[in-house]
């Protein structure tokens, strides 16, 4: 019978400790969606979630009561095992081993591993456990609800303060969490809704960096400021860009770009049609970056790193792309970035790719870190120089083969992932 006690009590702090942390990692929006539902579970679940603090409150409770109940016939076990055994303890000894034994029991069968499973599984757990946990939370109802209005006078009284209040609004990381589980359950081969995804560039808008998205240096196409207007002609013609950047002596010194409407006006010089750029540092965020050239009314921005010198340019064009997916121009019909399966753990990848992107995509785990956003990044930054052709290097359990580089850059490598 002190077993079986034992064992209910345990099962039962575990519940309650699950559905305190359950109920608290849930997604918000995920629980108000399924409120929405017109069946049995829904009307549960409307009715735990009207007030937060009684329903945590209820399964302190319980699990309090539960605990008290466990220490009680627990005592008595262990005592009895320490008498069988033939130990002979003193009576503070005796105290502490049940104390260590009891504690250890409880915390490993009812707090850690309950705790951790109904955190992950919280969205899906606190649905199974619904009914049980609302009637539990009928029966201690009235109890939290005293040991609320002591809390809620405490704090109004001494602390100036309000009381208990239900958050009616939902976080942004919230709802971002929330379309991402959705966006887990489409297979690869279906097609995402534009306005979903939209919806999720939206989301992580705000984080996006200028270094993120923008042409890297190596990349830009320039004209020195003193070339002639022909030299520019036979450039536009060469590239097919839409605007060509402008420098004097170096990309380190662009004093704007032009824009290949421009040459319909005949100009002289590369002067009389240039236009200037604005400069922002790497890391600006692009949502700033967007509002300063709107501010500016300017198209380009040139971005800085931390000496002052050239890392790349952006456009509204490249800000705009960030929530509207690819807007397909001239530009973007000649950049064709690889990414093949090969086979088991083997892939075939263009080292502009972002990381981010990768591991959500291939499941890699690559590190993530601020230093590098890209593929060849994440591979400069491991080797601190750039790979020639042929090449084979390994960075933990990736290891890399360059299948194309030139002196500045690499641009194209087969990895496969070893276990």
């Amino acid at each position: 019978m002190e077993i079986s006690i034992i064992i209910l009590c345990l099962i039962l702090s575990a519940f309650f400790s699950g559905m305190e942390i359950a109920f608290i990692s849930s997604n918000k929006i995920y629980l108000e969606i399924e409120k929405k539902q017109d069946n049995f579970l829904s009307q549960i679940l409307t009715k735990l979630t009207q007030n937060p603090s009684k329903f945590i409150a209820s399964m302190l409770i319980g699990n309090n009561v539960a605990l008290v109940v466990y220490g009680f016939y627990m005592g008595d076990v262990v005592l009895q095992w320490i008498i069988g055994f033939g130990f002979q303890f003193s009576y503070l000894t005796t105290i502490l081993v049940q104390t260590v034994i009891s504690t250890f029991i409880v915390l490993i069968t009812a707090e850690f591993f309950p705790k951790v499973f109904f955190q992950i599984y919280a969205n899906s757990l606190i649905k199974v456990f619904a009914v049980p946990a609302y009637l539990f939370y009928r029966l201690f109802y009235y109890i939290s609800t005293f040991f609320i209005w002591i809390s809620d006078f405490v704090l109004k009284k001494f602390f100036k303060t309000e009381g208990d209040q239900v958050q009616l609004y939902f976080s942004k990381i919230e709802l971002g969490n929330y379309i991402t589980e959705q966006m887990n359950y489409v297979e690869d081969d279906e097609e995402v809704d534009s306005e979903i995804q939209i919806f999720q560039n939206a989301l992580e808008f705000s984080g996006v960096k200028a270094r993120d998205i923008m042409t890297p240096r190596t990349e830009i196409v320039s004209i020195d400021l003193f070339e002639t207007v022909s030299d520019l002609k036979e450039l536009f013609i060469e590239t097919g860009y839409s605007k060509i950047v402008v420098s004097q002596n170096s990309l380190d010194d662009i004093v704007g770009y032009v824009h290949s409407f421009d040459l319909f006006k005949k100009p002289k010089t590369i002067k009389s049609v240039l236009m200037t750029v604005e400069f922002v540092p790497q890391t600006i965020l692009i949502k700033d970056a967007l509002d300063l050239l709107i501010k500016k009314r300017k198209n380009v921005a040139v971005v800085l790193d931390e000496y002052g010198g050239t890392s790349g340019i952006i456009t509204i064009e490249d800000i705009v792309e960030e929530l509207f997916g690819e807007i397909e121009d001239e530009h973007d019909l000649d950049e064709e970035l690889i990414e093949q399966e090969l086979g088991e753990g083997k892939y075939l990848f263009s080292t502009r790719l972002d990381v981010e992107y990768l591991n959500e995509t291939y499941k890699l785990m690559i590190p993530e870190e601020d230093s590098y956003g890209t593929l060849g990044g994440f591979i400069v930054n491991s080797t601190k120089e750039i790979p020639q052709k042929g090449e084979k290097i390994v960075i933990d359990r990736y290891h890399f083969v360059i299948e194309q580089a030139s002196n500045n850059k690499i641009e194209l490598v087969r990895l496969t992932i070893k276990e």
